[in-house]
């Protein structure tokens, strides 16, 4: 066999041979490999786990951050270069009113409910619904008309102002027989106007209206008078038909509260009606009025006032943020005015560039006393140290045992 084929069968031999010996080594290697990217996996999932938490958490702190001063952010910090002057006088001045801080009612524009329930004759026809007068003095009456475009109306009925539901019948007159007519309940006060739903009744043909009017009702004078409790009175005539009455009764001409409603029967007479209040503050002038109604509507009584007996108990006070005066490059003066209403006050302005009054740049006037009394008190603040041609914004704070009341905000833009 010639020598160059020996040669090359000897090379090949030794390349079957170094394969033979070199794939168990390469496949240690593929093995040792991937167990030395297991191991590192698993060194370091614990970091990476780790890593991930820490921006979630980092996340979740901003967040909150964000919220507390948006929510919070009328936290009073204490500003600086501010004097103060308090003087007492009999009225508050002009300005906006301010709003007591923590849970209550705030009034709003009425709720109108029409219900399905109606009681038609061959030209009238006796309508119901409901109205929650919300905190605001409300009216309410009737549209109705021979297409959804309505088109009439009934005489305008007050409800009061509470927070509950009231009845509030309607009587539509003139009416034609056998014709469908729609109807709907409207209610307004000052902070607005609201509709009920468009209901549909069909007058008859034979049936004569009822018998009866709008009930008559008169306040009298309150009796039996303690600290905290007072008896009211009045009188009501059904006027022939089915009438029930109930008390209004609150510390303001808009009154507010109700007592619960009382049978009168459907007689034809003048009839006594009475009511206890309690849980009344001492010392203090009540408002209040008998109201009556039946199916022909709703009539309210003339409104009369008494005081409770004693001191009068002490309240959150009352405060007014008023528009700020001396403006100049970086000075100005800060104006309100704070009524105790009977507890030791103290009082403070929160100003800032922020419109929101938030806790980052918020700057106050120092804290100064009111005094413990009942009347209200004009107070101001100079301020320095601003930024020239800067819109600022403030609010007066008050606070005593009862409660801290911030006043609504104004703005002011110094030179």
């Amino acid at each position: 066999m010639p020598f160059v084929t020996l040669l090359r069968l000897d090379q090949k031999m030794q390349k079957n041979q170094w394969n033979d010996a070199a794939e168990p080594d390469n496949a240690s290697n593929t093995e040792n490999m991937r167990l030395t990217t297991t191991s590192w996996k698993e060194a370091y999932a614990p970091f990476m786990n780790k890593n991930i938490w820490t921006v979630v958490g980092i996340i979740i702190v901003i967040l909150i951050g964000l919220f507390l001063y948006v929510s919070y952010g009328n936290n009073a910090t204490t500003g600086t270069n501010a004097t103060s002057t308090v003087t007492t006088t009999d009225t508050g001045g002009t300005g906006t009113t301010g709003t007591v801080t923590g849970p209550g009612t705030v009034a709003a524009a009425p709720v109108a409910t029409t219900n399905v329930t109606a009681a038609p004759t061959d030209t009238t026809a006796v309508v119901t619904g409901t109205v929650n007068p919300r905190g605001a003095i409300t009216a309410y009456w009737y549209e109705f008309g021979t297409t959804p475009n309505l088109g009439k109306s009934t005489a305008r009925q007050s409800v009061g102002s509470g927070y509950s539901a009231i009845p509030s019948p309607g009587y539509m007159t003139g009416l034609t027989k056998s014709t469908t007519y729609y109807y709907r309940l409207v209610a307004q006060n000052s902070y607005g106007q609201s509709s009920g739903e468009t209901r549909t009744l069909t007058t008859t043909n034979g049936t004569p209206a009822p018998v009866g009017s709008i009930p008559t009702v008169r306040t009298l004078a309150a009796n039996a008078l303690t600290s905290s409790s007072a008896n009211v009175a009045g009188t009501v005539d059904p006027n022939q038909a089915s009438t029930q009455y109930w008390f209004e009764y609150g510390t303001s001409a808009n009154l507010g509260n109700t007592t619960a409603f009382v049978s009168a029967g459907s007689g034809n007479a003048s009839l006594n009606a009475s009511a206890s209040l309690s849980n009344l503050s001492a010392g203090t002038t009540y408002y209040y009025r008998l109201n009556a109604q039946n199916q022909f509507g709703t009539v309210n009584g003339s409104i009369l006032t008494f005081k409770t007996n004693g001191a009068p108990s002490a309240g959150v006070p009352v405060v007014t943020t008023q528009v700020p005066s001396a403006v100049a490059t970086t000075t100005a003066t800060l104006n309100g005015t704070v009524n105790p209403s009977g507890a030791q006050t103290t009082y403070w302005f929160e100003y800032s560039t922020d419109s929101l009054l938030g806790a980052l740049l918020l700057k106050t006037t120092p804290h100064r006393s009111t005094g413990a009394g009942q009347n209200t008190n004009a107070v101001s603040a100079d301020v320095a140290n601003l930024a020239s041609n800067t819109t600022y914004y403030v609010q007066l704070v008050a606070q005593n045992s009862q409660g801290t009341v911030r006043g609504a905000k104004e703005s002011f833009q110094t030179k």
